[in-house]
């Protein structure tokens, strides 16, 4: 996969009050409103995955076919931003479609025991005067979310979460810079027919309270082989948590399932510099796998860029936990005044239950630029998911410089 940088050019909601939306909103809801409970998303993806699969519809030619840098001449209004100007402590922007996004994702406010779906309006962007002319019409809506607190600073919201693409995820911690990514869901990833890549179709947004630091996001998941409904608790911090429940429906029988997948990069350091023409000594988001087994042995496998195409098992039963670490934390390991290697976060996930046999899965792939994610790690476990059959399962992922207090043997000497 192309590494999907957070973009600077990106749609923002509008302003919402507690019981009423404002008038001069550029963004607006839909009149319609639906019953939401705990189970509206459960229900949904249940029923989905008792039907065919039928991809949603693409958005126009010409929104897909935009360039890199024509993408970056639209972007994000702040004053747009969900929730802005109420006691509300979050803001949520929107992204535009088009370039590497070429689906919308249904969006909906979820308050009072209610969804509001959010229309698509192309006022809640600024853009440059070089932004072609492009056809508006019901397959537009916007391509993900990211979310805002102030996590610094009183009255400046910075970001710290960004869904986007697929069902693709990521987090920082206080301060950070996005690195690694996470994904709902891995399927078939290395195999030789190819990978299968779910998408997260639809939001819903939980209005959180006045005092929260934390907001609750569902998701809807779609693919040929399987559905899923996902609940995420993101609370910000100088380690971001996200508490992560979701139930899979498997239309086909899943053989090769990868749970709590994470992305990342890893182009060389210290042990292959010779292979690069290159200033800097190290180049990569990731240069560890860390695993805390089932027995409690404590296993760090350092991350490689192979020459051919490389997928490691390491067998356990109810695993305690495992992520992918940036253990090198000064900027001389790196020497990046741009890219900040050195401050891009580990992730650590912990089961929240037994999850039984399975293997945590290492795939590394050869790669010549650092554009490229071409490190997965996944859960895979050793018995497949039938068709028709059912899944429940729970973690939670901590984004951040240290986000487990490792060993020493596992902590890097610079």
């Amino acid at each position: 996969m192309i590494r999907r940088d957070v973009l600077k050019a990106i749609a923002a909601l509008a302003a919402l009050p507690a019981t009423a939306w404002a008038e001069d909103n550029r963004l607006a809801l839909k009149e319609t409103a639906a019953p939401f409970g705990p189970d509206t998303v459960t229900n949904r993806a249940r029923i989905l995955a008792s039907k065919p699969y039928a991809p949603r519809p693409m958005i126009p030619e010409a929104w897909r076919k935009l360039t890199y840098d024509q993408y970056r001449q639209i972007w994000f209004d702040g004053r747009n931003a969900l929730w802005e100007g109420t006691d509300v402590p979050q803001r949520v922007d929107v992204f535009p479609p088009g370039l590497y996004f070429p689906q919308a994702v249904a969006m909906h406010v979820v308050a009072e025991g209610e969804a509001r779906p959010i229309a698509f309006d192309m006022g809640v962007f600024d853009r440059t005067d070089q932004f072609p002319d492009l056809p508006v019409d019901d397959t537009l809506g916007y391509s993900g979310l990211r979310l805002r607190a102030e996590l610094e600073k009183q009255g400046i919201f910075q970001e710290y979460a960004v869904f986007q693409g697929a069902s693709y995820f990521r987090g920082i911690g206080t301060g950070e810079t996005y690195g690694l990514s996470a994904r709902g869901l891995a399927l078939k990833t290395g195999d030789p027919a190819g990978e299968e890549f779910p998408d997260f179709t639809a939001f819903w947004l939980e209005r959180p309270a006045a005092d929260s630091n934390s907001l609750v996001l569902h998701a809807l998941l779609d693919s040929p082989s399987c559905t899923g409904a996902y609940r995420f608790e993101i609370t910000h911090g100088p380690v971001l948590q996200m508490k992560v429940r979701a139930t899979l429906f498997a239309r086909e029988e899943l053989t090769h399932l990868g749970i709590a997948p994470l992305t990342s990069m890893f182009l060389f350091d210290d042990t292959m510099r010779q292979r690069f023409s290159d200033f800097r000594p190290a180049v990569h988001d990731s240069d560890g796998l860390l695993m805390h087994n089932g027995i409690g042995e404590v296993i760090w496998r350092p991350l490689s860029n192979p020459l051919n195409l490389q997928i490691s098992s390491f067998v356990d039963n109810n695993p305690r936990g495992f992520g992918l670490l940036q253990r090198k934390r000064q900027f001389s390991d790196f020497n990046d005044l741009e890219a900040l290697y050195h401050n891009r976060p580990a992730v650590w996930i912990t089961p929240g239950e037994d999850w039984g046999k399975g293997a945590v899965t290492l795939v590394e792939i050869p790669a010549d630029l650092e554009i490229y994610d071409n490190i997965v790690s996944y859960w895979r476990p050793a018995t497949p998911l039938p068709a028709g059959a059912e899944h429940k399962m729970s973690y939670t992922m901590h984004w951040g410089p240290t986000p487990w207090r490792s060993p020493r043997m596992c902590r890097s000497r610079s």
